[in-house]
């Protein structure tokens, strides 16, 4: 076994490849550019080395520096994580080469599978089910436009070297076909420093569903099980669970059976996953080969109770496989959020910043639950605009998907992060809506169920009672606590006033609350005014802290708290609203104070998120139409596309090529 390896990447992957070797005894060593140096990995590591600039392709993607750090320290071997140079077949040649090991798959089952166009033409020589598609060299636009007229839309481009969604575009007509292409090439070649692409027919209503496969070096390859992933947005994935509700114990044995025969006839020797697209109707055609560890590979480890990090050092270091097919046995369900850095908001896109609070759940296994929460960041760090805008993956596992969403629901409400924005609120509604609950998934989901983007939960019925409800009992501990300030001035008794108004933005809940030994009494007013029955509230909350943990009858709640000017903000469950809890007579005040009104930016185009500008396509004094394309920005490796929402002139650019960008800088203004 190795003493020391090196971990050729960052962020929650390292954090958690350092894990792994910690517990086997194996020393670890860190690389970290410019702007990581202050970062979880290089904390946690043994020993960390910088290889360079905050750009990717100045030191993560630089094969000689990695190499040269393994040399400075000692290390062994090299584990590539995901993302960077981990499907790169020059990466592990250059290691052998320089007396190294890689702990991943040899050179020749990377070009096989890693290469997505090579994958598909190595599947079809395996008799393995292809979606129709092109996987010859395209030349241009015009031939990308030819090549999708005779396989009929829609149809998807992706880049030949990419993964994580980057380099993707999916064309339902030629002009879209035209401009995904330029996109995705341009994408392509600043994520992978590969501009390939090709072009595959796009199945309707697909899901997406992969099978982890497991190899050694002495020919033995065993399948895990499948992972269902078609929750995706932009074509990334943002929940992931195993097993699939879909797939039946026939249909899983089938796919893992297809995938295990592909993995051999390449010769594959460690982790990887084979993915398929499925039809609703349990079909399948083989999708790509992902020749690495996957980022959801958590829900496989849960349910199977087989660490895939350890798994692949074990093999790397030449250890048979200690598992065969039939010792593999799927234990319960699991279910991974991603938590990114992005305003849901705004349409998604990615926030940076510093994490000015950062209290994720707390890890946990107990009474048939576990709670995992694989992370590279901490409080006080920063979210920068180089690298992926992944902060976590939350994973809960149970004896029941049910159990195990019902689990990831409350385990998201107490993620209290701050100083940047996030997609809790997103994940956290999408924990509630009945078409996930039900298992009726498809990789359009979040398009079709949010065609318009997401917006902020409206809390109402059940939901707008218990957050009201919690409300007034922090409004209440808060007033107790200002009872016992000492040095008050003598006077007559206070006597707390019991009836309440709540309002949660600007709709109101009627209650009464009071104090009832080791709880809080909640009892809501009905439209008469006569009061219902009261709840009892329990919770051990004090004033600061940023997440209220407490039971409302029988029920546990757990609702996070900020506090905002005479008020205080809630989250929980998707909603995300400004409370105030006043008395009646202050009521009565505030329903005379008028709304305020968002601004409106006018004729002015701003720059929607933190990022660099790559392009302007439009001059000034330039008539524009609706729909034409203004300015292109990039961020966190993301091609952001700037449309004219009206026709108009333009009347003054105050971007360039190049600039780095606030949030809402001002890019360009019309006449």
């Amino acid at each position: 076994m190795f003493k020391r390896i090196l971990i050729a990447n960052r962020g929650e992957i390292a954090c958690r490849i350092i894990k792994t070797a910690r517990k086997m005894g194996i020393a670890t060593v860190a690389v970290y550019s410019e702007a990581d140096r202050d970062a979880l990995h290089v904390e946690m590591a043994d020993e960390a080395v910088p290889i360079g600039p905050p750009p990717a392709a100045e030191s993560y993607l630089l094969i000689d520096r990695i190499i040269a750090a393994c040399r400075a320290t000692g290390a062994e071997a090299v584990h590539p994580g995901y993302g960077f140079l981990s499907e790169r077949e020059a990466f592990a040649r250059a290691l052998a080469d320089a007396g190294l090991v890689f702990i991943g798959p040899n050179p020749v089952a990377i070009a096989a599978m890693g290469d997505k166009i090579e994958s598909k033409k190595a599947a079809a020589r395996a008799n393995v089910s292809t979606v129709p598609g092109f996987l010859g060299v395209i030349e241009d636009e015009r031939h990308a436009v030819k090549i999708a007229d005779e396989i009929g839309y829609p149809v998807m481009i992706k880049a030949s070297a990419g993964g994580g969604g980057k380099g993707m575009r999916i064309a339902a007509s030629a002009g879209e076909v035209a401009e995904g292409f330029a996109r995705a090439r341009s994408e392509a070649k600043s994520s992978f420093g590969d501009d390939r692409v090709f072009i595959e027919k796009f199945i309707v209503d697909p899901r997406h569903i992969e099978i982890q496969v497991l190899g050694d070096k002495h020919g033995n390859v065993i399948y895990l099980g499948e992972r269902e992933c078609s929750i995706q947005r932009r074509n990334q994935k943002v929940i992931e669970e195993a097993p699939s509700p879909l797939i039946d114990e026939i249909t899983r044995r089938r796919m893992g059976e297809q995938a295990v025969a592909l993995a051999k006839a390449v010769g594959y020797d460690s982790a990887g996953t084979v993915e398929f697209v499925a039809g609703q109707d349990k079909s399948f055609y083989f999708l790509e080969m992902n020749t690495r560890l996957q980022v959801e590979h958590p829900v496989t480890e849960l349910v199977t109770g087989i660490d895939l990090v350890e798994q692949m050092i074990r093999v790397a270091a030449g250890e048979k496989l200690a598992m065969t097919q039939k010792d593999v046995a799927l234990t319960g369900w699991a279910v991974e959020s991603r938590v990114y850095a992005e305003d849901p908001f705004r349409n998604f896109l990615p926030s940076i910043g510093r994490l000015v609070k950062y209290r994720p759940p707390a890890e946990r296994s107990a009474g048939g639950i576990t709670v995992r929460n694989d992370t590279g960041v901490t409080e006080g760090g920063e979210i920068s605009l180089f690298y992926d805008p992944m902060i976590a993956k939350l994973v809960t596992h149970a004896p029941s998907r049910a159990a195990a969403i019902a689990a990831q629901s409350e385990a998201l409400d107490a993620f209290y992060i701050d100083g940047i924005r996030h997609n809790i609120p997103f994940l956290s509604a999408l924990m509630q809506h009945a078409r996930w609950r039900e298992g009726r998934l498809a990789t359009g989901f979040i398009a079709e169920e949010y065609p318009d983007g997401f917006a902020p939960v409206k809390p109402d019925g059940e939901l707008a009672l218990r957050i009201a409800a919690v409300a007034a009992a922090i409004d209440h501990v808060l007033g107790e606590r200002k009872r016992r300030i000492s040095g008050q001035m003598n006077g007559r008794v206070v006597v707390r006033e019991r009836r309440r108004a709540v309002w949660l933005d600007r709709h109101e809940v009627a209650l009464d609350v009071a104090r009832v030994d080791d709880g809080i009494a909640v009892a809501f007013a009905g439209a008469d005014g006569k009061l219902g029955p009261a709840t009892v509230l329990r919770s051990s909350w004090k004033p600061g802290e940023p997440v209220w943990f407490g039971s409302i009858g029988a029920h546990g709640l757990t609702v996070q708290v900020r506090p905002i000017a005479n008020g205080f903000r809630l989250s929980h469950q998707g909603v995300e609203v400004p409370v105030y809890v006043f008395t009646e007579s202050e009521a009565q005040a505030a329903r005379l104070m008028p709304a305020k009104a968002a601004n409106d930016s006018g004729k002015k185009v701003l720059c929607p998120m933190p990022g660099l500008v790559v392009s302007i396509a439009v001059s000034e004094g330039q008539e524009v139409k609706a729909g034409e394309t203004l300015a292109v920005v990039e961020a966190m490796k993301m091609e952001n596309v700037l449309r004219a929402d009206r026709d108009g002139t333009v009347k003054s650019i105050h971007a360039r090529p190049g600039a780095t960008l606030a949030v809402d800088a001002v890019i360009l203004e019309f006449a």
